[in-house]
């Protein structure tokens, strides 16, 4: 069952999305309440899911995985064992980011990060390729990130609830 997120609530995950390092006191005076009824809501929150985790955002260039790609993935076989076994392959695939499967002309999307054009090459050819139901990739890559986003627009998505 969802909980209905109030206006405090939606402060607070704010306020974490922003800077996940605050302390709960700071959280607290930030929304305007104590630290212990704070903390009763970010357990809740925590324990119905909105809150799935807590990160650091790195810099790919300074770890040298600033080459960015995206690759479009067809299966030939769309079967729920099928998409389980290709799902699972994908998990094992650290340089894929992201894998995202869509409506549409193709099956999959994928988020993928190396270190530059020839480490992408080897990958899509050594390991995207050998993915379990593969049938045809396309790849895009990004000249230039104008804007990459980890947040979720708090105040927009619920503003019309209470």
């Amino acid at each position: 069952m969802t909980r209905t997120l109030d206006r405090i609530d939606r402060r607070i995950l704010a306020e974490l999305q922003a800077d996940a390092r605050l302390t709960l006191v700071d959280v607290a005076r930030r929304v305007g309440l104590s630290k212990t009824p704070c903390l009763d809501r970010v357990r809740r929150l925590a324990e119905t899911g909105y809150i799935t985790g807590y990160t650091a955002v790195l810099d790919p260039d300074r770890l040298g995985v600033g080459h960015l790609a995206f690759v479009q993935v067809t299966l030939g076989a769309t079967t729920s064992e099928a998409l389980a076994t290709f799902n699972r392959a994908v998990t094992a695939i650290p340089e894929i980011q992201g894998c995202y499967m869509i409506a549409g002309g193709f099956d999959y999307l994928l988020k993928v990060r190396t270190a530059d054009v020839r480490a992408f090459r080897v990958l899509l050819g050594d390991r995207i390729a050998t993915l379990p139901h593969l049938v045809q990739t396309s790849s895009f890559v990004v000249m230039e990130t104008v804007k990459d986003s980890l947040t979720v627009p708090i105040e927009d998505v619920f503003t019309d609830r209470p």
